[in-house]
């Protein structure tokens, strides 16, 4: 553990007290890294947003240009021909009220992501104790209760990420693996942000970013300066 608290005190002393544009902050947290495995890299705003108020609250997603550097599981729950266009698609896992039971019944979450058709959500809708703490419930917001169910399991497994505020009007998501080359990581961490502005509720008054920070799994968290990001995004 002493060898782990001087690492990260360390790698945050390299970090300036100052926003850094995401083209510095990028080689930075590379340059920083002291983890023996490859890190996830996880963009954290801080919103000028309520949550307690369900018109204030930000919700989305949004397809990374370059993925996650992983491919998610997509399990896919529907019904006749939708089944076979599932498949085809590239889901991981299809089927119909038994993939309900299996996971009410054996409490079974392998997988990253959950579509299903509209036609299935009344028995699907049961799983929310189960499906509901681990982000996993098919939400039509997010583009998971549809019908096109191959554009659905595509734009999951490119690299679609979901984004929401939690109860401390903090945003969490991750862009990538800290093996991503520079640009990458600049590209996918930079249209999150642009997204997340872009989802800025009308009601929301003053500062909406309040904060921004690109961090990994062990490393420290290093300001953004996401001026540019909202100038573009507001053009």
């Amino acid at each position: 553990m002493k060898k782990s608290g001087k690492n990260i005190t360390k790698a945050r002393q390299a970090v300036e007290s100052r926003p850094y544009p995401l083209q510095e902050a990028v080689p930075l947290l590379q340059k920083v890294k002291y983890a023996k495995f490859d890190e996830t890299v996880e963009i954290t705003m801080r919103l000028g947003v309520d949550p307690k108020h369900a018109d204030q609250m930000v919700r989305g997603t949004v397809v990374l240009p370059h993925g996650l550097g992983k491919s998610k599981k997509v399990l896919v729950i529907a019904t006749g021909d939708k089944v076979r266009e599932a498949e085809q698609a590239g889901a991981d896992f299809v089927g119909g009220e038994e993939m309900v039971e299996k996971i009410n019944k054996e409490n079974w979450t392998d997988f990253d992501a959950l579509i299903a058709t509209p036609d299935v959500m009344k028995s699907v809708g049961r799983l929310g104790k189960v499906l509901g703490p681990k982000g996993l419930m098919p939400n039509p917001k997010t583009g998971t209760v549809t019908f096109d169910i191959a554009k659905a399991v595509q734009e999951i497994k490119a690299g679609k990420v979901e984004f929401r505020t939690d109860k401390t009007a903090l945003v969490h998501v991750p862009v990538g693996k800290m093996s991503f080359p520079v640009e990458k990581l600049v590209e996918n961490a930079n249209t999150l942000i642009s997204s997340v502005i872009k989802a800025k509720p009308t009601v929301a008054k003053g500062k909406y970013v309040k904060g921004c920070y690109l961090s990994s799994s062990m490393g420290p968290g290093i300001p953004i300066d996401t001026s540019a990001i909202e100038a573009a995004a507001k053009a």
